[in-house]
């Protein structure tokens, strides 16, 4: 009894290890697909579930998904309807683990056959790094799973001996709600609904339940899930509630639609997999998990903008406004938590480029309400949230994305300090040449705001650019003949003094508005055109954030004026 006991337990935990291996694999690979099909595909209801499905049926994870949809929910690119839907497609894709356990697990016995393959990826995630190391860690994770299904299937085999399914709560009403809330229970504990999946067609295959039973149990392990949502979004983000929210009603209506017709539905999926595939006890189960959840998406997506609405009426937003999407669930996917940390800095900058405008019109007024302790308090908040991201493990693409934001980042702090200077301010409203200059930068300024608010649209940098440069070579060909006047006593010397200083103040701010604009373009850059933003950005280490790693920054983009030239 000990040994059939201890081979039910080690093949669930050997199948939770290769889930957790092969799913943090696939994550770290499909990082950037993530981000590419959430914004691509998920246009409608209906393609957002599509798309919910599929990612969580490749990357095996429903969480991975949920994580993603938030980032960019509260990055703004998907509304949250379409995430609902992300949402709903997410619970279908988790069925697609019950197809892979009956169809290949254990049907075909392969966990001895990919020993090779456990031993293989083992060897690539030890040996090599990046994609390589991600693919033998997804390898080893696969085999595992087969090996733990092996060791799941022969215990339960032996444990059906000892255990009749007669003595589990019946086909009754009563019978049927026990067995939910032990199918609860196993997800719960296994804080995995894949893994109770696993475990309940292991019992059906070895006859230690029956059918009936069996489809009561998966009811109750669907709404497990519930459970660990509840307790994942404690201390989350509005969205994560929000995303928790939709999620455990989905579950619940589903379940409790699937428990009332449970009896009529289980015999109608029966008699489909008689004629389909031979009245295979786990297949059916596999067939069932995925019906009732098909008939939850049936009920929910032609009311989804109700649905939605209601949600968002339920929980509403709070927290900082211009960092209240910056949130801790993101950093399991650091590409979905760059993008989100990419929007936050595009509503920083749109912040910080009005109220300079404002200021280079003469208006003093930002200065004293408290915005610039706003987007200073904003950007100290994003640099902490930005420091806990795991760095890329490669140099390619999403290096340079995680490259391109600390720049951005970098250039907005910069921005921000060097606003604090009244002086130089006044002395630019006095002086006609500079105004104009000034008048200049603020249109730049508007335009740029407005594109950093638009999702769909990129900021002009090279407009910036050009300005900049412009500034840069007014100042250089300005300052000689004003140095030169001074010692010729033409003009005052202290006059003349504040007056380069606010001519180098204003190229500063050129400058920064032109370089955050340049690297928050390059952050949207597509994959097929991975090479370094700039060659002025080459050499920032792969390591995560830290202050040496800006100072580094700063030596290797372009050198801004210094206020002391």
């Amino acid at each position: 009894m000990f040994t059939v006991v201890s081979s039910v337990i080690g093949g669930v935990g050997l199948f939770l290890l290769g889930m957790i291996l092969m799913t943090d694999g696939l994550k770290a690979l499909a990082g950037g697909a993530l981000r590419s099909i959430l914004s691509k595909w998920t246009t409608n209801r209906w393609s957002a579930v599509g798309a919910g499905a599929g990612i969580t049926a490749i990357v095996q994870s429903s969480s991975a998904t949920t994580v993603a949809t938030i980032g960019f929910v509260s990055a703004g690119l998907l509304p949250f309807t379409n995430a609902v839907g992300v949402v709903i497609g997410a619970n279908l894709g988790t069925t697609s683990t019950g197809w892979l356990v009956s169809l290949l697990g254990l049907k075909l016995n392969v966990g001895k056959m990919l020993l090779p393959v456990i031993g293989f990826g083992a060897f690539a995630k030890l040996v090599t790094r990046g994609r390589w190391a991600q693919i033998g860690q997804t390898l080893a994770g696969f085999g595992v799973i087969f090996v733990g299904i092996d060791v799941l299937q022969d215990g339960m085999a032996n444990l059906s001996a000892y255990f009749d399914p007669s003595i589990w709560p019946q086909a009754t009403l009563l019978g049927r709600g026990l067995l939910v809330l032990i199918g609860i229970a196993m997800t719960v504990v296994m804080q995995s609904s894949s893994a109770a999946v696993a475990t309940t067609l292991a019992a059906l295959s070895g006859g230690t339940i029956d059918v009936q039973q069996a489809a009561a149990l998966v009811v109750g392990q669907n709404v497990g899930t519930t459970v660990t949502a509840a307790i994942a979004s404690i201390g989350g983000s509005v969205q994560a509630k929000r995303t928790a929210l939709a999620h455990i009603i989905f579950n619940l209506v589903t379940a409790a639609v699937a428990f009332v017709i449970l009896p009529w539905f289980t015999a109608g999926v029966e008699d489909l997999s008689e004629t389909w595939v031979g009245g295979d006890h786990a297949l059916t189960i596999a067939a069932f998990h995925t019906a009732f959840n098909l008939l939850g998406a049936a009920i929910f997506l032609p009311i989804l903008p109700q649905y939605s609405r209601f949600i968002e009426k339920r929980i509403k937003l709070k927290g900082p406004r211009l960092t209240q999407h910056l949130d801790a669930s993101l950093l399991s996917v650091p590409a979905v938590a760059i993008e989100a940390v990419r929007n936050v800095l595009k509503g920083i900058g749109a912040t910080l480029f009005d109220g300079l405008r404002l200021l280079l019109e003469g208006d003093r007024k930002w200065l004293q309400g408290g915005d610039v302790e706003e987007v200073t308090e904003a950007l100290a908040e994003t640099r902490r949230f930005l420091q806990r991201i795991p760095p890329p493990e490669t140099t390619g693409f999403e290096f340079h994305r995680q490259l391109s934001t600390i720049h951005a980042l970098d250039h907005l702090e910069r921005l921000a300090e060097d606003v604090l200077e009244p002086e130089s301010l006044a002395v630019t409203r006095r002086n006609d040449s500079l105004r104009k200059f000034a008048e200049d930068l603020g249109e730049i300024l508007a335009l740029l705001a407005k594109q950093l608010r638009d999702p769909d649209v990129e900021p002009d940098a090279m407009l910036a650019e050009a300005f900049s440069h412009k500034l840069a070579e007014d100042r250089r060909t300005a300052r000689p003949a004003i140095l030169e006047a001074t010692a010729a006593q033409r003009i005052d010397a202290e006059q003349a003094l504040r007056d380069l200083s606010a001519q180098r103040w204003l190229d500063r701010l050129a400058y920064h508005v032109w370089r955050c604009a340049h690297h928050l373009r390059e952050m949207t850059r597509k994959e097929s055109k991975d090479a370094p933003p700039t060659s002025a950005d080459a050499g920032m280490p792969t390591r995560t954030l830290k202050r040496e790693d800006v100072e580094a920054a700063r030596g290797a983009d372009e050198n801004p004026p210094s206020s002391t030239e």
